[in-house]
């Protein structure tokens, strides 16, 4: 059975938080915070522990927006859920596997790792 994580993309104020990736695969690339459900722990609850995780922050799924599955889209075969999410709480610092977070503009983002730049398109049209 293949892996299956979460992404969050929080917005503010027309910027975008990212992470730079601490670990291989995409060690060092910047990337939208997420990681793997753990058993017993619903989608939502993986988003909410894992922006904490990574970044600091409390967040509120919003919706959901897509569901990324290409067998070629990471090494490890991960099926993501990817969810635009709200701050509740918290100040920004990386942690866990995120060596970096950061905010960017939404018009001037980084090079990004896989599919994580469709992930963010995707999620910017529910925003609009």
């Amino acid at each position: 059975m293949r892996p299956f994580a979460c992404d969050m993309i929080l917005v503010e104020n027309g910027k975008i938080l990212l992470v730079k990736r601490g670990r291989e695969p995409f060690k060092g690339e910047w990337a939208v915070p997420g990681g793997r459900i753990e058993d017993n722990e619903t989608a939502e609850e993986c988003a909410k522990r894992e922006m904490k995780e990574e970044t600091g922050l409390d967040v509120e799924p919003i919706t959901f927006t897509g569901l990324y599955s290409d067998p070629n889209r990471d090494p490890r075969g991960i099926i993501v859920a990817a969810f635009l999410v709200k701050r509740t709480g918290g100040e920004v610092r990386a942690g866990d596997d995120a060596d970096e977070a950061r905010w960017f503009e939404l018009h001037n983002l980084p090079k990004l790792c896989t599919d994580h730049g469709r992930i963010v398109r995707d999620a910017i049209r529910h925003l609009q």
